[in-house]
């Protein structure tokens, strides 16, 4: 996205080993394009050659791309032949149902048009000792996967402020994530402004603040 000379782009990565690379234009303009995850561990030249291809089909480009895909093939054939890990998700907690508080917000925010799996992230048979910090929630672009941290799934945390964790993870999925500086921006102002829509949002931040303890202890 840092490297488009115009429009904005949607972007997918797959382990597609017949199609490296396709690309849907639009409007706007915009570009919906799925390319190989290989491209992750592309270098410079090769990520500027494929914003220059989406953007306009660009001929040198292609050339440049087909010579960086030419010289992956094992790295291709390996990725390949890994057996792909199922993700065994637990959304039942022994507190609080994530499914169905992921489907209540569905329907309430999102007019059902979100499309993501949830699950309780895994708990750690250590104890451990107290943290600096702590992640509540996280949301995979790749997977379109949210994880809940378990510290949440305990008799004093209410409802609503894992409502507002869910919903913060679901908005991931509806906003860009642009680049800025060379760095991807998950929160944008956008996001920002979304996220304060959820009713409880106030009551949410509150009690984040006069618990924050008991999660780092947890």
């Amino acid at each position: 996205a840092a490297h488009l000379p115009v429009g904005q782009v949607e972007l997918a990565l797959t382990d597609n080993r017949h199609t490296m690379v396709s690309v849907k234009r639009e409007r706007g303009p915009r570009f919906r394009a799925r390319i190989h995850r290989m491209f992750l561990d592309a270098p410079p030249v090769v990520t500027r050659a494929l914003a220059r291809y989406i953007a306009s089909n660009d001929r040198v480009a292609s050339r440049v791309i087909g010579e960086f895909i030419d010289s992956n093939h094992e790295t291709i054939r390996r990725r390949a032949a890994r057996a792909p890990q199922e993700v065994v998700l637990e959304t039942r907690g022994e507190v609080h149902d994530l499914r169905e508080i992921y489907d209540f917000i569905n329907r309430k925010y999102f007019a059902g048009k979100i499309a993501a799996r949830i699950g309780w992230g895994a708990k750690s048979a250590a104890r451990r000792r107290r943290r600096t910090s702590i992640k509540l929630g996280s949301y995979s672009v790749e997977a379109k996967l949210i994880r809940i941290h378990q510290a949440l799934d305990q008799q004093f945390v209410p409802r609503y402020f894992i409502e507002w964790i869910v919903y913060h993870e679901m908005l991931h999925q509806v906003h860009a994530i642009p680049m800025v500086r060379g760095r991807r921006q998950f929160h944008t102002p956008a996001f920002i402004a979304a996220e304060r829509q959820y009713e409880c949002f106030e009551l949410a931040r509150e009690f984040e603040r006069k618990h924050v303890d008991k999660f780092l202890s947890y």
